[in-house]
Parts: structure tokens; sequence; C-alpha cells
């Protein structure tokens, strides 16, 4: 006489609601996974991009300085302009963006003359280098909104006049 041993149909029936309730688990956590990484990357996107056109926007400052120390400068006041600080309209809809763009400017000359007191960075011997600037800009996104962290560019730049 052979016995018949019902345990072993009965635990395979466990068994598998065991693994099904393991899968759902498992594909439950990738799922969780995969939308808090697509989430981080659109922020890290939109971060870059904001760092990004906060550079191009510094370099853009560094001519607009040299446009406006070009334009205001004069012979017996070389140094008037100290700082420029603005927020552009990049999409012309008549409305600041979300930048902030501060340049601090320095200038170097050979024989500064006294009103360039506290408005030079260095005094210089030789008349080629006569007639330089010293330009420190910072862009930054003024609106938390936008951004999920604080975003701010610096650049330093030295040119001729």
């Amino acid at each position: 006489m052979q016995r018949k041993n019902n345990f072993l149909k009965h635990s395979k029936n466990g068994i598998a609601m065991i693994m099904a309730i393991v899968v759902i688990v498992i594909i439950a956590t990738l799922l969780t996974l995969s939308i808090s990484l697509t989430s981080q990357t659109s922020k890290r996107s939109t971060d870059v991009y904001l760092y990004e056109q906060a550079a191009l926007l510094a370099h853009s400052a560094a001519e607009y300085a040299l446009l406006k120390i070009s334009q205001n400068n004069n012979s017996t006041n070389p140094c008037n302009i100290s700082s420029l600080n603005f927020t552009p309209d990049l999409d012309g809809d008549g409305k600041p963006d979300i930048y902030d763009i501060n340049i601090s400017i320095l200038y170097s000359y050979k024989n500064p003359p006294e009103n360039c007191n506290g408005k030079t960075f260095a005094t210089i011997n030789t008349a080629e280098q006569n007639g330089s600037v010293l330009l420190d800009i910072t862009v930054s996104v003024n609106d938390i909104t936008v951004a999920s962290e604080p975003i701010r560019y610096f650049k330093r730049t030295l040119q001729k006049l």
C-alpha cells in the first residue's frame, strides 16, 4: 500500500501565492523608483538649462559693460562707471526675467587720475597695458519657484579698453 501525501499539493499553491506577492512588491518598488528618478531628472534638466543660460548671460554682460564703459567714460573721468546692476528682459514681453546681473568694475591705468581712487585694482608701468578693466560678473536666479536649488554663476574677466 502506498500512502498518498496531499501535503505537497497544498504547499505548491501556497508557494505560488507567496511568489506572486513577491513579484508584485518588486514591480511596485521598481515603479516607485522610476517615478522618483523621472521627477529628479526633470529638476536637474531645468537647473542645468538655467545654469547654462546664466553662463551665456555672463558673457553678454561683459560685452554690455564694455559698451557702457566706452560710451560713458571720457579722458577727464575715465573711471565714472564702477558697477552695473540690471534684470534683463530676454523674451521681450516688457517684464524682467528671472535673472539678476551685477557687474563690479575696477580699472587699471598707468597714471590714473585722482577721481579713480578706490576704483582701480592695479597701477601699471607700460603704455601697452594702459586702460584695462577687471569685471566681476554675477548672474543669479531671483525666482526660487523656477529652480530646485539656488543658481548663481560668477565670472571674472580682464578686458582691454
